[in-house]
């Protein structure tokens, strides 16, 4: 059996294509237990994410995550789970979707929008897989994650190049590592904050929760924490906030390690205690509403801060297909696409005529 995977029929007369990938994080398919146990083993055997010896962690995960967690997790996601399926598949097609009419508005039609989940379906080796057969031979890879870090973006890239470590003929590529700090982005989050605060008024304090990493993969060189700390600060000069008037958290601490400080729930609790009226949340770590903020923070750190004598609790929707967020990633993808548009105008179409005219001599 042959180690590469089978390529579509290579024609002289082909036109240069480009498909673009979105990638997630993932969802199970379904909110059972049986749906979890898959999508965890799958999530939680990732070295990327679980930075311990393979050995002790074979352990643990299979005689006791797997056995216990999956239920637990289930009850959690069947709390959030729409007509439509899981959150965060729902918001990445329909985000792709508006990317798609977007560059087709600007008449780049011929490019081919995807998405992809790290985790779970539709997984990345089966979307490449179908974009190669639709003739895509140059491919722009896009994590969904504002700021990079090794367990996020860098493992949806370690995923796109073992896939295509079973290509004959690579295509081309290229990757986006990340956009904490891309103008658009900053400015679409504000957008939404500032029609929340016209909507509802202004908070006592505005809570920005990042998701959480360990704390040793910032000491090793991860610039995540300092990616989510200039996030926090581009929105808030953007909002025109003192600094008394935000704090910057941390959420969804694993296991006993030491995770990036403050943590999201302690600080919900604090604030609850010292009698703040109105605390609003957002999520700047996630473009999607998902698991970790439809749940664990609408939920569980709403529930922590009232309990702990807060006045009012109120969570700010991620981006999702936002008007102004989808323009913003599009504008992303334009740039990184940059030099292969102006190819296309010119010298791929020179190339495509040559081709024919070989193809016709032979």
């Amino acid at each position: 059996m042959s180690r590469y995977l089978t390529e579509p029929e290579f024609r002289h007369d082909s036109s240069l294509r480009t498909g673009i990938v979105l990638i997630n994080l993932g969802t199970p398919d379904s909110p059972t237990p049986g749906a979890l146990r898959p999508y965890l083993r799958e999530f939680l055997s990732d070295p990327r994410v679980i930075e311990i010896p393979r050995a002790l962690w074979w352990v643990i995960l299979n005689g006791f995550i797997l056995t216990t967690r999956p239920a637990k997790s289930a009850a959690k996601y069947a709390s959030i789970w729409r007509d439509d399926g899981s959150p965060l598949l729902s918001n990445t097609r329909s985000l792709t979707a508006a990317v798609s009419r977007l560059l087709a508005r600007e008449g780049r039609d011929d490019l081919v929008v995807d998405y992809a989940m790290r985790y779970g379906n539709p997984s990345v080796e089966s979307v490449i897989r179908r974009l190669r057969e639709q003739g895509v031979d140059r491919l722009l890879i896009v994590p969904l994650y504002p700021q990079y870090a090794a367990s996020s973006s860098g493992t949806a890239l370690d995923e796109v190049f073992r896939v295509l470590m079973k290509s004959r003929n690579m295509p081309e590529v290229r990757t986006v590592r990340h956009f904490h700090d891309d103008p658009g982005y900053i400015g679409a989050l504000a957008a939404s904050i500032s029609r929340h605060w016209q909507a509802n008024g202004k908070p006592d304090k505005l809570m920005m929760s990042f998701h959480g990493v360990p704390r040793f993969t910032r000491d090793k060189g991860d610039p995540y924490y300092c990616e989510c700390r200039k996030t926090a600060r581009l929105l808030a000069e953007r909002l025109e906030l003192a600094d008394s008037d935000y704090v910057v958290t941390f959420q969804s601490r694993f296991g006993r390690a030491e995770w990036l400080t403050p943590y999201t729930s302690e600080v919900a609790r604090e604030l609850g205690q010292a009698g703040t009226g109105v605390l609003d949340v957002v999520c700047p770590g996630f473009v999607g509403d998902c698991l970790e903020t439809l749940e664990e923070i609408a939920m569980e750190v709403k529930q922590d801060f009232l309990l702990a004598g807060g006045g009012q609790f109120r969570y700010i929707p991620c981006l999702n297909d936002n008007e102004d967020w989808a323009t913003a990633l599009t504008r992303i993808v334009q740039t990184q696409l940059g030099g292969w548009f102006r190819r296309d105008d010119g010298e791929g179409e020179k190339r495509s005529r040559a081709a024919r005219d070989l193809g016709a001599k032979q």
